[in-house]
C-alpha cells in the first residue's frame, strides 16, 4: 500500500517538484526524500494520501531551492533549467506551458514560498486552502503570496502563441539554415530582439553573457555547419527532434553522449524570440536517460 499510494502520485511529485526547482536532478532528489519521509511517517491518519505527499515534496523543494540559490548566484555564464523530455499527447496546455523553459527563467525570480504556491495554483490547480496546507501557512498568506507571484509573472512573462505544428516546422527551418549558413533565412526567422540564452556552466565553451539581436545571432548561428559543436563535428553529430519543456526542441548526441539541447521561443507571427542552448553536461543526463515527465 505504502509503495502503491507513492508510486501513483510519482509523476505529479516529480512534476511540482521540476516546477519549484528547475532541474531535473535536484527535483529526484526532492521525490526521493519525499519518498524517504513517506516511508517513515504515521500513516494511520492520513486520509489523503496525495495531498499529504504534496505537501512534503512542496516543503522539501522549498527547502533545497533555498540552499541550491547561492550556487546559481556565482553560476558561470547564464542559468538555464535543466531540460526535461515532455509528452504533448498527455500533457494539458497548462502543464506545458508551465514547464517552459521562459517561464522556469521568470519563476528563478520569485521568492521560494511565492514560486511553491504559484506552480501549485496556475500549473496543477490546487485551491488555497490545499495550498495553504501543502506550503504549511495560512490561506491569507498564500492568497497574498500567489497575488505578488502573479502579479510579477504576468509583468515578465513571454508570450508565445505559435503552435505545436509552427513550432516544429520553425525549429526545422532555423536548423537547415544554421548548418546551411543561410544567413537569408535566418535573418527572416528571428525577431528583431531575438535573444540567445547559452548554458555551459564553466564545464564547456559557451557565450556568457545573452546574445540579442537579430544581426549578431544570425552571424553566430549561421558558422554553425563550419566548426565543431563540442569538439564534434556536424557530420559526426546526431540530430533528434523531440519535445523538450513542451516545445519542439533539438537534441545534439556525439561522441557517445548527449552533448547540447536547444529550445526555440517562437511567436505568434512565426518568428524566433528567444533561443536557449543547453550544453553543461550536467544538465543533459534527464535528456540522456530518454525518460519522459
Amino acid at each position: 500500500m505504502t509503495t502503491d499510494a507513492f508510486t501513483a502520485h510519482r509523476r505529479l511529485l516529480f512534476s511540482v517538484a521540476y516546477r519549484i526547482l528547475g532541474t531535473a536532478a535536484d527535483a529526484e532528489d526532492a521525490v526521493q526524500d519525499a519518498w524517504m519521509k513517506w516511508s517513515a511517517a504515521d500513516r494511520g491518519d492520513v486520509a489523503e494520501p496525495k495531498a499529504y505527499l504534496v505537501r512534503i515534496v512542496s516543503n522539501v523543494a522549498m527547502d533545497r531551492l533555498r540552499s541550491v540559490r547561492s550556487r546559481r548566484e556565482v553560476y558561470v555564464g547564464p542559468w538555464l533549467p535543466e531540460p526535461i523530455r515532455t509528452d504533448a499527447e498527455t500533457d494539458t496546455a497548462t502543464e506545458t506551458d508551465t514547464v517552459s523553459m521562459a517561464l522556469l527563467m521568470v519563476l528563478e525570480t520569485l521568492s521560494p514560498l511565492e514560486r511553491a504556491v504559484f506552480v501549485l495554483k496556475e500549473a496543477f490547480g490546487f485551491t488555497y486552502a490545499e495550498i495553504a496546507d501543502a506550503v504549511e501557512r495560512s490561506e491569507d498568506a498564500v492568497r497574498q503570496a500567489a497575488h505578488r507571484a502573479r502579479e510579477h509573472v504576468q509583468a515578465r512573462r513571454p508570450r508565445f502563441h505559435a503552435t505545436a505544428a509552427r513550432q516544429r516546422e520553425v525549429t526545422e527551418r532555423f536548423f537547415a539554415a544554421a548548418t546551411g549558413g543561410d544567413i537569408n533565412t535566418l535573418m527572416q526567422l528571428l525577431a528583431p530582439d531575438v535573444t540567445v540564452w547559452t548554458d555551459g556552466g564553466g564545464k564547456v565553451r559557451q557565450a556568457l553573457r545573452p546574445v540579442t539581436g537579430a544581426e549578431r545571432v544570425a552571424a553566430w548561428f549561421a558558422t554553425f555547419g563550419e566548426q565543431p559543436y563540442q569538439g564534434v563535428a556536424l557530420a559526426d553529430m546526431r540530430v533528434d527532434l523531440v519535445e523538450l519543456n513542451g516545445r519542439t526542441g533539438v537534441v545534439f548526441t556525439g561522441a557517445g553522449r548527449v552533448i547540447g539541447t536547444l529550445i526555440l521561443d517562437v511567436d505568434a507571427d512565426g518568428r524566433i524570440a528567444a533561443i536557449h542552448n543547453v550544453a553543461n553536461p550536467d544538465k543533459l543526463r534527464a535528456v540522456a536517460t530518454g525518460e519522459v515527465h
